[in-house]
């Protein structure tokens, strides 16, 4: 009787294999940003690969969080908070209890893991939890209880090309199961370069938007010749869009406050200032309401709907430029501060609206969605990838439909 058991359990733990081996293997997301790729750059007819796979898929517009601008926008993508929660507050914030300033253009000092504990990424969430995440140039660093990067990362080089950066993640999904991520984060940063050059309207950047398209096709063309485009799910995104500026649209801040009386934190579409002490009062009545082509804030009384506005990081003043306009000192505008194109306006404007589409086994089919706030990314992303997401303010009930 001994014998017996012991050959039907053999027959069983080989049926138990079979059935283990017969199940398919956990699909593998990939998302890529490509930094300033506005929704309606789709319809210049220079996006084949992304076309298809819009026809496909889903397609649908990003809404992006208050302000418009790259680092708050990335970040939010991947925590599902708005930077007024997770402390990335602009390109460009001072932090008074740290005592320091951050700044993109700052490498080394962005990348201290202390200016990222309001976020949890979802990589940290995936490593946490048993699932392999690779990162290629995100930008974002460090997010997570531990602080630490994946593995499998690349800090970012402008010298990089999209085509070696597709080459790179593909190389990752060569990788031995152990090893292989299956979760891929990847950032296209030539669009937006050339939107802030050129200006969106401008031919350069049509090409430029040619070229992510060709990488993106490079990157289906891989999948499909290791077997793996059926098991993939792909998603586009960007952090915002892009608008027409010129020298013509300036607001100069001295036309409407003794610019001595004031601190310039950040100056653009989107103006942070500090009233210096004893000239509050001041300022506010110079300020505060509708000036021309902007509109200020003390920061507590921002609109709602940006989200806006507790955070200490954020400046006490805030203003906020007319879509396509510019503001800054008489001094910083004559230095040549207006590029062509920019960002960084109310995020309900259509030419901040940013791309999306998503393609593979977790999406349905043909299906155009209505614009969604882009902190609803992130519920998403977990619940394909099957990880218990950290708490967000995006909501799975508002793209549940595009998923299958």
């Amino acid at each position: 009787m001994r014998i017996v058991s012991w050959i039907f359990g053999l027959i069983a733990a080989a049926a138990l294999a079979t059935a283990a081996d017969a199940r398919p293997a956990p699909h593998t997301t990939i998302m890529i940003s490509i930094d300033g790729f506005r929704a309606s750059y789709l319809a210049r007819g220079v996006t084949p690969n992304l076309s298809a796979l819009a026809k496909d898929g889903v397609r649908s517009a990003l809404r992006p969080s208050f302000p418009s601008v790259t680092f708050p926008n990335h970040f939010t993508l991947i925590t599902g908070l708005y930077p007024d929660h997770h402390g990335i507050v602009d390109n460009h914030f001072e932090d008074h209890r740290l005592g320091r300033t951050w700044d993109l253009g700052d490498r080394k000092g962005m990348t201290d893991p202390v200016w990222w504990k309001g976020g949890v990424a979802i990589w940290a969430t995936a490593m946490a939890q048993g699932v392999t995440p690779a990162v290629e140039f995100w930008p974002s660093w460090g997010a997570g209880p531990s602080g630490r990067m994946p593995a499998l990362f690349d800090t970012f080089d402008p010298n990089t090309s999209m085509d070696a950066e597709v080459a790179k993640m593909l190389s990752w999904l060569d990788l031995p199961p152990g090893r292989r991520p299956r979760l891929v984060l990847g950032y296209f940063f030539p669009v937006d370069e050339a939107g802030h050059r050129f200006g969106p309207d401008s031919a350069e950047v049509t090409q430029t938007v040619g070229r992510a398209d060709a990488a993106v096709g490079q990157l289906v063309r891989g999948l499909r010749a290791r077997g793996l485009y059926d098991r993939t799910n792909l998603i586009i995104v960007a952090d915002h869009g892009m608008t027409q500026t010129s020298d013509s649209r300036a607001i100069r801040l001295d036309d409407h406050v003794d610019v001595r009386d004031v601190r310039l934190v950040t100056s653009g579409p989107l103006t942070g200032l500090e009233p210096l002490p004893g000239k509050d009062a001041e300022v506010a009545a110079a300020l505060l309401g509708r000036r021309g082509h902007m509109r200020c804030w003390r920061k507590g009384a921002m609109p709602a709907r940006f989200h806006y506005g507790s955070n200490p990081r954020i400046p006490p003043i805030v203003c906020l430029a007319d879509l396509g306009w510019t503001i800054g000192t008489k001094a910083g505008l004559a230095r040549g501060m207006v590029e062509k194109g920019n960002h960084g306006y109310d995020p309900d404007a259509p030419d901040m609206a940013a791309i999306f589409v998503a393609h593979g086994p977790d999406f349905r089919r043909g299906v155009v969605w209505p614009k969604f706030s882009n902190v609803d990314v992130y519920p998403m992303l977990a619940a394909i990838l099957g990880l218990r997401p950290e708490p967000s303010d995006g909501r799975l009930s508002e793209v549940a439909g595009m998923l299958r």
